[in-house]
């Protein structure tokens, strides 16, 4: 059964669901499953050219399409579509139809079983994200070169910049107040006040970016400016949109200044702005977002180490177990992988061991908990900064030591 008439009304959240499956009976019965749904349809051909609800339509793939001829076809439908949230529902997770499926602009991918609460939030988490304002990126900004005096002796030719090949540290975590852009930010200035060593630190969270907060920086430029001249951006360009860290010489790469920004970049960008970021230092350090899409997954892919910071209660430590087996799944080396546990102590009522027994991974950091860091995020200051001797401190600069370009 298909159900093509679309009722405003009965979309009060501002958006339309739609549910697709091959199978009219499971369509019909996820229809019944969720708030809001305007149509039901065995086929993404079906759905509407232009959307009649609100700000768009959240597109609930069933299990049916997640194969390779389904997901193409909706490619082609979603590739232009800004007004459709695309979800996709599996029986079985692989790392390959989560590739596909995050190719094909598929926001999130659920497996089975299909918790309905989990499924609401995941439609939820599409209606918001449809709800933005369309993003314009800003007109490409080269920068420009001051040019020669009329009269008077020719510039000497600046020397040529030292060619590095920088390692990549990528900071993930699967729980949002994890602390991992706390563990990223300090990590970084602590590596950057070293002597003839240069550090980059990458904001990729894209969206809720918080590193130039933390480090009280105003950036005039963005990644979204480094997008902007993807066709003409080398490793001397790349050097214009970053912005100094003067208390430590570190230099930031800022994050968008609004969250719509964040679905213009792709991972292959994203990929090749990191990839000129090696060319100019000897360590690049990315903060990444508390959850896996495409960009993601290829900054992991591609870093020489993860650290994966979790929190020490149940629902982090639950859900970096699940992260890990997500990392498994996609055939990541698990020698690449570092994990941090934040606010480590006995107050919290976990043993280390234990966490350690249940992830099945031993910690190499142990970061303790102190009402310093806090206080540090609220002023935009680097914690190893303000208080040195703290055991926050301490532990990041025992895990910054990994890092340090040696002599």
């Amino acid at each position: 059964m298909e159900a093509p008439t679309f009722d405003q009304a009965s979309s009060p959240a501002g958006f339309g669901v739609v549910v697709v499956d091959t199978d009219p009976g499971l369509s019909e019965f996820l229809a019944g499953e969720l708030d809001g749904v305007v149509g039901w349809y065995t086929g993404v051909a079906g759905i509407p050219a232009s959307s009649p609800v609100g700000a768009g339509l959240v597109v609930v793939l069933g299990p049916s399409l997640a194969n390779a001829g389904d997901l193409q076809a909706a490619e082609g439908v979603f590739r232009n579509r800004r007004d459709l949230g695309p979800l996709l529902l599996v029986e079985f997770m692989t790392p390959d139809l989560l590739h596909r499926a995050l190719r094909a602009g598929v926001r999130d991918v659920l497996a089975a079983p299909f918790d309905r609460e989990q499924l609401a939030a995941a439609v939820a988490r599409a209606g918001e994200a449809l709800q933005r304002p369309p993003a314009v990126l800003p007109e490409p900004e080269v920068p420009t070169l001051a040019a020669p005096a009329a009269d008077g002796p020719a510039p000497l030719p600046e020397p040529a910049p030292k060619v590095r090949h920088g390692k990549v540290v990528t900071v993930f975590s699967t729980k949002g107040g994890a602390g991992k852009s706390v563990i990223a930010v300090n990590m970084a200035v602590t590596l950057a006040r070293k002597k003839d060593q240069r550090v980059i630190l990458v904001d990729a969270d894209l969206q809720f970016g918080d590193v130039a907060v933390m480090l009280k920086l105003a950036p005039q430029r963005t990644i979204v400016d480094a997008i902007g001249n993807m066709d003409k951006l080398d490793s001397t360009m790349i050097e214009s949109f970053l912005i100094r860290h003067e208390p430590s010489g570190l230099d930031v790469l800022a994050a968008p200044l609004e969250p719509s920004f964040a679905d213009r970049v792709t991972a292959a960008e994203m990929g090749r702005i990191v990839a000129l970021l090696r060319t100019v230092a000897d360590v690049v350090v990315v903060d990444t977002p508390a959850y896996f899409n495409e960009v993601v997954i290829d900054l992991i892919e591609h870093s020489d180490e993860i650290l994966l910071v979790a929190g020490m209660d149940v629902p982090n430590i639950k859900n970096v177990k699940i992260g890990l087996q997500t990392l498994k799944m996609l055939n990541l080396p698990v020698d690449r992988v570092r994990l941090i546990l934040n606010r480590a102590g006995s107050k919290v009522r976990l043993e280390v061991a234990d966490v350690e027994r249940t992830l099945g991974v031993q910690a190499d950091c142990l970061v303790p908990s102190d009402i310093v860091v806090p206080q540090c995020v609220n002023k935009g200051v680097a914690v190893v900064l303000e208080a040195p001797k703290s055991g926050v401190a301490r532990a990041i600069e025992q895990l910054a030591a990994r890092y340090m370009v040696k002599a």
